[in-house]
């Protein structure tokens, strides 16, 4: 396994973490294939995704992997008129991520962060390491201290 400067961010803070690797197949980048592939249930795996609103401002947003993000609701969490979803060919310049493999730990800046509601339902969720193929396993609440995010609930239920 590859040490992610998301894991070497979360050691350094004393986060409690584990990890789990699983095989990419680089036809299927989903999350609920990334979640079948670690034997667990979609509902505690999360994506990362970055959205736009006003003025260029960024800002992220992680959802379980097999649910749809709300724009309204993501706008309303972020206090903004409205929000879009940036390009793929944009992630890497922006984040330091290339898709299936963006984690909310570590990105090049600090941008506003909302982690959908539902993940205080779990003790630990899913969250990418930072490389397809890797997951840091953590308590919600920790993710969310550490990284400076608000829960809310962004996504079409």
């Amino acid at each position: 396994m590859t040490i992610t400067n998301a894991m070497r961010l979360l050691k350094q803070a004393g986060i409690p973490f584990d990890t789990s690797e699983y095989e990419v197949d680089e036809s299927d980048l989903s999350g609920v294939h990334a979640a079948q592939m670690l034997g667990v249930e979609a509902d505690c795996v999360f994506k990362t995704l970055v959205g736009r609103g006003a003025l260029n401002s960024l800002y992220v947003f992680v959802i379980p992997v097999a649910e749809e993000l709300d724009l309204k609701k993501c706008a309303s969490a972020a206090g903004e008129k409205r929000i879009e979803m940036i390009h793929v060919k944009e992630l890497q310049g922006l984040t330091g991520y290339i898709r299936g493999g963006c984690s909310p730990i570590g990105m090049k800046k600090k941008y506003p962060t909302f982690i959908d509601e539902i993940a205080v339902l779990f003790d630990r969720i899913y969250v990418s390491a930072g490389l397809r193929g890797q997951q840091l396993i953590l308590n919600p609440e920790d993710l969310r201290a550490f990284i400076g995010a608000q829960f809310a609930d962004l996504t079409r239920r």
